[in-house]
């Protein structure tokens, strides 16, 4: 099941399936597979927002946010994300901190956020003028700020889900900003300032000085990093990408030139009707992540089996993007913190079955935070890889053969001939 809603002057507007399935359903009898109808929650979304969104005026405490699109690239919409509330919005763009919360709670406040949107040239912002200047300033924010977004019109549109990006609200073009004082973060300010600093180097120093991840994909995505001859905008859900991709890929050469775990492990989490087992077998580092989309949700809305994705690379590593796009990285970056930490290397294969009670999609933070969750926990142990399987078939309600003959990793564990198994003959 797919729908829409926009609001308009004074009413909402729902485009829903095709099919005619949410016709006979009428969001009661859950026809979809579905727990909950996601229309109607996002309806009550936008009914309880729509009274503070009268206005072409719209004043608030931005968390900070800004947010930067990808549509018609070069050519872009950029601009903040502002609640019209006044008051410490800090949590309401920090998803390091949502973890346990419900799927109300954060399409709640995240709806709040109105976005004001100016069109720009990526490699041309510099030229862009004021409106620019006071988003980025803001993106820098180490705080929440006071905002007066002045609009062209009554903000409209839809509240936007993604698997990538978090959850905001409707949009309106800007007919002018007034940002209050904004306080940097003093380590942002530093890369930013510093013009000689390549973007990967400025990610990977403030990633090591204990800087949030969400604050340096914001900083990432205004164009505050890199050569001033090479800085640019990138958009929101790309620079997201980027920043996971690039701590990670250095994450694991420090995990490469560790020893190897000794035993087969198996780490879980629990969130938002995702169930993750983190599998670690001992060996030279490579990794994996496979996720199945049970009937009834986002991407498999009306499919009669699940539905299974994947994607791996080596010791290596890989050059192409990951076909399931952002999680991938995201998952990869949490396995390689704990790796890190231990002084361990190992095989690490991340499964993942969503289930219909996740009904919509609020980022790729869940799935981060998912697996550091499952990092935090005490690991089951096993002495075979047999008897991981086991286990992990016990958590799963998928056969645990439709994962083995997804899997690049296990396959390559359990039927792979190795050299050693004939010196172990020879012997």
């Amino acid at each position: 099941m797919t729908a829409d809603i926009s609001c308009g002057e004074s009413q909402i507007f729902v485009k829903a399936s095709r099919s005619g399935l949410c016709v006979a359903c009428k969001g009661s009898r859950f026809l979809c597979g579905k727990t909950r109808c996601p229309i109607i929650v996002r309806a009550n979304y936008f009914l309880k927002s729509i009274p503070l969104m009268q206005s072409e005026d719209i004043a608030g405490a931005s968390p900070p946010s800004v947010f930067v699109g990808r549509i018609g690239y070069p050519y872009v919409y950029a601009g903040p994300l502002v609640p019209p509330v006044m008051a410490d919005t800090s949590l309401y763009d920090l998803p390091e901190y949502w973890f346990g919360k419900s799927i109300d709670e954060i399409v709640g406040f995240r709806s709040m956020l109105i976005r004001g949107k100016h069109r720009v040239h990526v490699q041309k912002f510099w030229e862009a003028g004021k409106i620019v200047d006071k988003t980025r300033e803001l993106a820098l924010a180490v705080n929440p700020v006071d905002v007066e977004l002045l609009l062209k019109k009554k903000p409209r549109g839809f509240i936007v889900l993604d698997d990538e990006v978090q959850p905001f609200g409707p949009s309106a073009p800007i007919r002018d900003l007034l940002v209050g004082n904004a306080r940097w973060d003093h380590q942002i300010e530093k890369a930013y300032y510093d013009t000689d600093l390549k973007a990967a180097e400025a990610v990977l120093e403030l990633y090591q000085k204990g800087v949030l991840l969400t604050k340096i994909q914001r900083a990432f995505s205004v164009g505050a990093f890199g050569l001033e001859r090479n800085r640019r905008l990138v958009p929101t859900r790309w620079s997201i990408t980027a920043v996971d991709s690039t701590v990670s890929k250095a994450l694991m050469e420090k995990v490469k030139a560790f020893p190897e775990i000794c035993e087969f492990r198996v780490y879980e989490s629990r969130y938002l009707d995702n169930i993750f087992e983190v599998l670690m077998l001992p060996g030279k580092w490579s990794y994996e992540a496979i996720e199945a989309w049970y009937p009834g949700t986002v991407w498999n809305p009306s499919g009669r089996s699940a539905v299974m994705f994947s994607d791996w690379e080596g010791f290596g590593g890989r050059t192409t993007y990951a076909e399931i796009g952002g999680c991938y990285y995201a998952a990869r970056l949490a396995v390689c913190e704990n790796l890190v930490k231990e002084q361990r290397q190992a095989a690490v294969i991340v499964l993942r079955e969503a289930h219909p009670g996740y009904i919509m999609p609020v980022g790729v933070w869940q799935v981060r935070e998912n697996v550091r969750n499952a990092m935090r926990q005490k690991p089951y142990t096993f002495k075979t890889l047999e008897e991981a399987l086991q286990f992990i078939a016990s958590r799963f309600q998928i056969p645990i053969q439709r994962w083995i003959m997804r899997s690049e990793l296990l396959k390559n564990a359990l039927f792979q001939k190795k050299i050693t198994d004939f010196l172990e003959k020879v012997r």
